[in-house]
């Protein structure tokens, strides 16, 4: 017999059971994006650019903005799709580099552009304290079923 859709379990599959967002892993903690706003239509934050962002050529590395940008998409899918026991996941991050910054705070705003049932779009803008835009993404995003704590299906 087989189980239903909304128990079958993954090995390895995302959970609702997560910390605090401002306890990322080590990773998305080393590129610096502090969130003010959290909502399933609109993230918005920044990060304080500095030297230990840098590439070996001085400016700051693209990495961070990726980064960045998948972050805050991926935060605002999730919540926009938590109540239904699901957290979106990325498929696609396109990340357009406009802009060399060598430190700074620059602006992160994201923005849901279509939440369809299984899929979302989202765009990012970061920008420098000028407003001028410094990077541009689009990440497209899987909602997917989420365990709960003991690993054994939706909650």
């Amino acid at each position: 017999m087989t189980e239903p859709t909304s128990t079958r379990t993954t090995p390895g599959a995302p959970t609702l059971e997560y910390g605090s967002l401002e306890q990322a892993s080590a990773f998305v903690g080393a590129a610096g994006l502090i969130l003010e706003e959290i909502s399933g239509t609109r993230v918005s934050g920044y990060i304080d650019l500095g030297a230990h962002h840098h590439t070996p050529w001085g400016i700051v590395h693209g990495g961070v903005y990726s980064t960045a940008i998948e972050s805050a998409a991926s935060i605002g899918a999730s919540t926009a799709v938590k109540e239904r026991g699901e957290v979106a996941v990325g498929l696609t991050n396109t990340t357009h580099f406009l802009r060399s910054v060598t430190s700074g705070r620059v602006r992160v705003e994201a923005v849901a552009l279509n939440q369809g049932r299984t899929q979302q779009l989202w765009k990012v803008d970061i920008q420098n304290d000028t407003g001028k835009l410094v990077a541009h993404g689009e990440v497209r995003l899987q909602n997917v079923i989420a365990t709960n704590a003991d690993g054994k299906g939706a909650l």
